[in-house]
This record gives structure tokens, sequence and C-alpha cells, in this order.
């Protein structure tokens, strides 16, 4: 391979690192996400994000072809009574026919005579052909259904039945049932079904869906069990979901007092749909819905959501207004994964913890934004998944890259004076004192020149030793580790075999320390965790030895013992150097230098400790100890 290939594929591999690491957090994330949606825990958050969108929309021009009389609290005060007689109907019906509306939908159950007018009603019902009344076909809890009103031909009667979710809402329109052989349709339906025949439009099977209805070219989409928010839902007959007229204004409304002082424009009621229904409070027939802007606290009445279905029907057909569609479930899900997987590159994307909290904050009024814009087009986005996912993947990545972010700084700055001071004491020991004994020689006048030569041969080595001390401390992110006498050591190997072979490479160089030359050496090195650890960490382990067995060979006088070892006990990874050379008073006395600011450092950094110890009766102990499993925030931080 190339040495431009070769770098490249080692960048490719180390992206490939960090991405294992950083991303396993995320990718439970999302699966955590996606499993809750499948169990159906996040539906009522849907609903609700849903609801709220709708009433966010601009508002819609009132749809005029549909008239609502409400039958209010005054109402029913005037006539005197409630139930309201079927005499007060039946002349109320007789005064609308004059105005000659398109069809009249009768939102209120006759299935029993309220005297008196009973038989009066009958009749309007048999010469009435564009009168719709209803009837409820869904059994209630007691099982109880109630028949549509006598005298009323089987075509013009349509079922009331409305459908309420988890949270007692309406969000879907029921139009067909099927029955025995036949099929029965709803009020809206109906009332539809007759305004758009004068039209030329006629009810028809669908032709993408067969089981769909449509009017022309005009499809309505089916609701499924699993459409949109929804998880498992009964799906049962014909049903879609309701894309309520936003604005507070949606239909005209007038009082039933209203239509009979003739107080009613005859252009609102001429050829027009005029649905009649309770508007009282005592009536008991408020629906439940957050999603229109003209509710009372989140309830409007029966007559005004079936007045909403039949609009949503008529402007589908007649004015091209978007339906309200849901994508297959296997493009939800990648949608919400794809939000996940961007919370989880801003971690990387980005450096600075606040530029991080900036993306996400671009990325989720983006994703909220074009959830509303698709919205506004009929398509109903899960926005609330993929919110969360975007929002726990970048806000708990930023978290930890915060903490990240400014242990590093710092690391970075205690490292950078480390640096400093190692070379600083190591040109002022060697280097320094070298040229002065030279001036000192020379001025004396008692220096051969051979000696001088010398002097200045092991001049120039001890500059290129601080030369390469140096280059090897800034090569942070090499995969190398370089000890004295040129020896290389794969930094990917595991850590016991990597600190053995310091243990070897250290204890030959006699000729530095010659104490080691005699000394019994008592060594076992045990297997220890090694997953966890980064090329840094492993780095920094290996120089603790190497600077532990250093400073036995340098400062240990007397020393005839060296016990070194690697192990896990308690819980703990324990790397410990121990001579019986000099006593602890005197090692005391010699100010902390550089390996032990690097290992009091590196100690912190894994969340262990550092100690320096006498080892009775004599002698000094170096170990450095750690736990075998890490905090969790110290996870997000190990690629770097």
């Amino acid at each position: 391979m190339k040495p431009g290939n070769s770098r490249i594929w080692k960048q490719v591999q180390q992206e490939l690192a960090v991405w294992r690491v950083g991303a396993l957090p995320g990718v439970m994330v999302i699966g955590l996400i996606v499993f809750l949606r499948l169990l159906g825990l996040l539906q009522s958050s849907e609903w609700s994000a849903l609801d709220y969108l709708l009433r966010l929309r601009p508002d819609e021009a009132t749809d005029e072809r549909i008239l609502i009389v409400g039958i209010h609290e005054k109402d029913i005060s005037t006539i005197g009574t409630y139930p309201v007689p079927d005499a007060v109907l039946a002349q109320f019906i007789e005064k609308l026919q004059t105005h000659q509306p398109r069809a009249i939908g009768l939102d209120i159950f006759r299935d029993l005579p309220v005297e008196p007018g009973h038989q009066q009603l009958i009749q309007q019902f048999q010469t009435s052909p564009n009168l719709i009344g209803i009837e409820k076909t869904l059994p209630d809890a007691t099982g109880k259904t109630i028949p549509p009103p006598p005298g009323l031909p089987d075509a013009q009667a349509g079922f009331a039945d409305l459908i309420a979710d988890g949270d007692a809402a309406i969000r879907r329109a029921l139009i067909g049932v099927p029955a025995g052989e036949g099929y029965q349709f709803s009020l809206p339906l109906l009332l539809a079904e007759q305004y758009l025949a004068k039209e030329g439009l006629f009810l028809e099977n669908g032709i993408r869906d067969k089981d769909a209805m449509r009017f022309g070219n005009a499809e309505f989409d089916r609701f499924r069990a699993n459409s949109g928010g929804y998880v498992r839902a009964d799906a049962a007959g014909n049903q879609f979901l309701i894309n309520y007229r936003s604005g507070t204004a949606p239909f005209r409304v007038v009082s039933l007092t209203d239509i009979v002082q003739g107080n009613v424009p005859n252009e609102w009621i001429r050829d027009r749909l005029v649905l009649i229904g309770m508007m009282a409070t005592s009536a008991g027939d408020a629906r439940r819905t957050t999603a229109v802007d003209n509710s009372q606290n989140g309830w409007i009445y029966g007559v005004e959501v079936h007045a909403h279905i039949t609009s949503q029907m008529l402007s589908t057909v007649l004015d091209g207004r978007p339906w309200l569609r849901t994508w297959a479930e296997g493009w939800e899900y990648a949608w919400i994964i794809g939000w996940g997987i961007l919370g989880i590159s801003l971690g990387r994307l980005f450096v600075a913890p606040f530029k991080i909290l900036l993306g996400l904050g671009v990325a989720s009024l983006l994703l909220v934004g074009s959830s509303f814009y698709a919205l506004t087009l009929g398509w109903w986005l899960p926005i609330v998944p993929a919110l969360l996912v975007l929002v726990f993947n970048g806000a708990g990545l930023t978290a930890s890259l915060f903490y990240r972010y400014q242990q590093d700084l710092q690391a970075r700055l205690h490292d950078r004076q480390l640096v400093i001071d190692k070379t600083y004491t190591a040109i002022h020991n060697n280097p320094v004192q070298t040229v002065k004994s030279i001036l000192r020689s020379v001025r004396e006048g008692n220096i051969t020149t051979n000696a001088l030569c010398a002097d200045l041969e092991r001049l120039e080595q001890e500059l290129r030793a601080i030369e390469e001390s140096v280059r090897q401390e800034t090569l942070l992110q090499s995969e190398n580790l370089y000890l004295t006498g040129g020896i290389k050591l794969n930094l990917e190997h595991p850590i016991q075999q990597l600190l053995h072979e310091v243990y070897r490479a250290t204890l030959a160089r006699t000729r530095d320390f010659p104490l080691f030359k005699s000394v019994i050496k008592i060594v076992s090195f045990e297997e220890i965790e090694n997953r966890r650890l980064t090329i840094q960490q492993k780095q920094g382990l290996c120089r603790f030895i190497e600077e532990a067995l250093c400073n036995a060979g340098k400062y240990a006088e007397g020393m005839t013992r060296l016990e070194v070892s690697c192990k896990t006990q308690n819980g703990w990874n324990i790397i410990r150097v121990a001579d019986n050379g000099m006593g602890m008073q005197e090692a005391a006395s010699r100010k902390a230098g550089y390996g032990t600011k690097q290992a009091v450092n590196l100690a912190r950094q894994l969340g262990g400790t550092f100690s320096r110890i006498s080892n009775k009766p004599k002698g000094i102990i170096c170990e450095l100890a750690y736990p075998v499993r890490q905090p969790w925030f110290w996870f997000f931080g190990r690629a770097k």
C-alpha cells in the first residue's frame, strides 16, 4: 500500500474507532425510542403534537357550503321543554325547506316519539328526500344501539358514531361499516354524497385501494392500525384521519330561533348543507378535541365534528384541499433513525459544546419546521420520536463532550507544562553541567584535545537524547512507544505484554543503572483488563513503570531485591514497583519531578490513585491502581 493510502486508511480506521465508541450510546437511545413507540407509549404525545400543529396552521376561509343550526340553552328556554318536541322539529324543517337547501342533516336521535307532533315529524321525513337522519350503529358499553327515526327511508339514515382515542379526543372519522350483505354510511358521507351529486360526482370504490371510497379523482386514504402515531389501533370499517379546518370561524353558526324569526340571509341556506344539532351544555353532546381554534377548553359539539368531516370531503373533492396522510411504517422509522444519527453526528461534526448546542437548536427548529410544513401539505410526520432521539443524542453527547472538552483542555495545558518542565530539568542537569565543566577545564588550562572532544561528544549525545525525548512526548497520537535504545512497542498489544516489554528493556540498561546487575528480581505480569484503555493511557502506563524502574536504578542505593507486578485484585488493576534500597525519608526529601506529576495525572484520568510509600523495613513502593470498571461518563471521552 502506498504511503498516502496508508495514511488515509489509518485516518479512516481512527474515525471508525471514534464512531464505534461515540455512536453506541446514540444507537441505544434510538433503539429505546423505537421500542417505546412500538409499545405504544408515545401515542398520547404524538396525538398532542398533531393537535398542536393543526392549531398553528394559518386560518382557512369559512366553508360557506355548510351552515350549522345549533339548538342552544336559550332556544330550549324559549321552547320551554327538553327534549325538543317533534312538532317543533317538524315546523323548523318545513321552514328550512322554503329556503331550498341542498341537503339537511338532523343530528338529533328520534327513534322514540317526543310528543306532541310525532306524526307531523314522520310526514316531514317521508316527504323530504334531501333530509338525512341519524342512528347509532356501534354498540355502547351496555351493547345498546339506536335505530333511525321511524318513517325515514333507509337510504336517508346515516350513523352518527364518532370514534374516540385513548385520551377521549376525536381524531378519526368513521364513514362506512359493513352491514349484512351491504354497507352502512355515516351522516357526513351521505350529506357529502347529496351535495356532490349535483356536481356530477358520485360515490365509487377507490382505484389505488379497492376498499377505499372516492368521488371523481379524489380518493379517501383509509386509516390503518399503525397510521402515524397510532399503534395497533382499531381500524375496522372505513375510517380516515380528520383534517379539521383551521381558524376561529370554520363554519357559519346560527341558532334555531334565528331561523324561525327570519334573521338568517337566504343565501346562507339556499343550495347549502344545513346541519342541525344540539349545542347546549345540558344536552351532553360535547366532544373532546384540541385540534381546532374555536373549541371551548378542548371541547366542541358533535354537530361541529360532523361539519368538519363533511367539509373535509367536500374540500378535498372540489377544492383540492390536502387529505391528512401518513407515511408507510418503514419510512417513518427511517425518518426517526435519520434524526437520531444527526444527533449523534453533532458531537463529531463540532468541537466546542456551545457549537453543538447551537447545532442542536438549529436541527430541532428544522425538524419542527419541516414537520409543520409537511402537515400543511397533508402529511403527518412522526415529530415526537424524531425530536426525542435528536435531543437525547445531541444533548447527551453535548453534556459528555462538555465535560471531556474541559478535561482535555486542562490535560493538554498540564501535559504541555510538564514537557516544558522536563525539558528544562534535562537541559539543566546534563548539557548545562557538561558545558560548565568544559568551560572550567578550558579556563584552568588542564584539558587535553582528546578529553575536550570526548566531552563535546557527550554533550552532543545529551542534546540528541533531549531532542528525542521531546519528540516522543509530542507524538501523542502515535500507535507506537519508543524506548531508550531505539526499541519500538506497538501500543495495540495487550497492556500486560507492553508492561513486560518495558520492564525487560529498562532492566537491560545496566550501563545506565549498574544497580540492576546484581539485584534479585521478582516479576509477575498477570492478564488485566485491556479493552477500555486508549492508546494514550497505555502509553502513560508504560511510561509509569519505566519511570519507577529508572528511579529505583538511580536512587535505590544498596538495593538487593526488586519486585515488579501487574495484577487484578478486588476490582482494581494494580501496577507496582518495589525495592529495598534507600529509605523513605531520603526519597521523600526529593522534590516531585516530571515522572511523579505524570503518574498523578494518569491516575486521575483513569479514576484511580498513585502512591509512593515506604517499603518496610526500607525501600520504596511505587503503585498505580485504577478500577476495572470505569465510571459511565469516562466511556464518552475515551476516544480522542
